[in-house]
């Protein structure tokens, strides 16, 4: 397993998809994960400190955790099975771990409001990662390769055949 950072959320050209862009915490590899709309606008509305009125879904669920007496560990994709990213929330309860069955984009909204670490499977980082050879990925020459990388790629790229 390889800890990960969120790098951003941004949209495919081609499909008009959001992807939460994962980086590895040393290196330059992304993972892109394609992920819903309303996941998207969770992870950015908590990474912009953006208030509701009302709890979203993923603050009921850090709710439900704290009322429980649990803490989210991390959270870690695991697979890539058929076209589809799995991932899997570790919560911790009176000293036990217990694992439930996610969607990333869930996990990931969750593991933002939590300050839960997040980590992906290094075979999901070999098959799936983009890798970048500059040292420094956060430079703009860096960026705009990753955008034109998005303007021709689609989910069907990572589809496993």
């Amino acid at each position: 397993m390889q800890r990960m950072s969120i790098y951003g959320v941004s949209f495919d050209m081609v499909g008009k998809q959001p992807i939460v862009l994962l980086k590895t915490a040393t290196g330059s590899t992304f993972l892109p994960i394609w992920i819903g709309h309303a996941e998207a606008g969770a992870i950015l509305a908590k990474l912009q400190g953006t208030e509701t009125p009302r709890p979203m879904t993923h603050d009921l669920l850090r709710t439900m955790v704290d009322e429980l007496s649990a803490e989210v560990v991390r959270i870690t994709v695991t697979e890539l099975r058929e076209g589809t990213f799995y991932a899997l929330i570790t919560l911790r309860r009176e000293g036990a771990e217990i694992e439930v069955d996610s969607r990333p984009s869930d996990a990931i909204a969750l593991a933002v409001r939590v300050d839960a670490p997040i980590f992906a499977a290094d075979d999901v980082i070999a098959e799936n990662g983009i890798e970048f050879a500059e040292q420094a990925a956060e430079t703009e020459d860096t960026v705009e390769k990753f955008k034109e990388f998005l303007d021709q790629v689609s989910p069907d790229d990572f589809a496993e055949s």
